[in-house]
């Protein structure tokens, strides 16, 4: 199954409903954690979308499958 493109500010909404919170935010970039530890950064750049690697990474580092993330859009 193939990751949609997504902007940064969907990928951000959809962690936030997995329970991750912006830590803070450094320019472009949003610094998001998880109350377990699980930690992650995403770009949020107005009009561009995030790459499928980056987003895969992305979801690496939170610790979700593919699956469990598709669920959370």
């Amino acid at each position: 199954m193939r990751l949609p493109s997504l902007t940064g500010q969907e990928v951000v909404k959809a962690l936030g409903k997995a329970g991750f919170e912006t830590l803070r935010k450094k320019g472009s970039h949003f610094y998001l954690k998880h109350p377990d530890g699980r930690a992650t950064v995403v770009p949020v750049h107005k009009g561009e979308s995030v790459g499928r690697g980056l987003l895969r990474k992305i979801l690496h580092e939170a610790d979700l499958s593919r699956e469990e993330f598709l669920r959370l859009l």
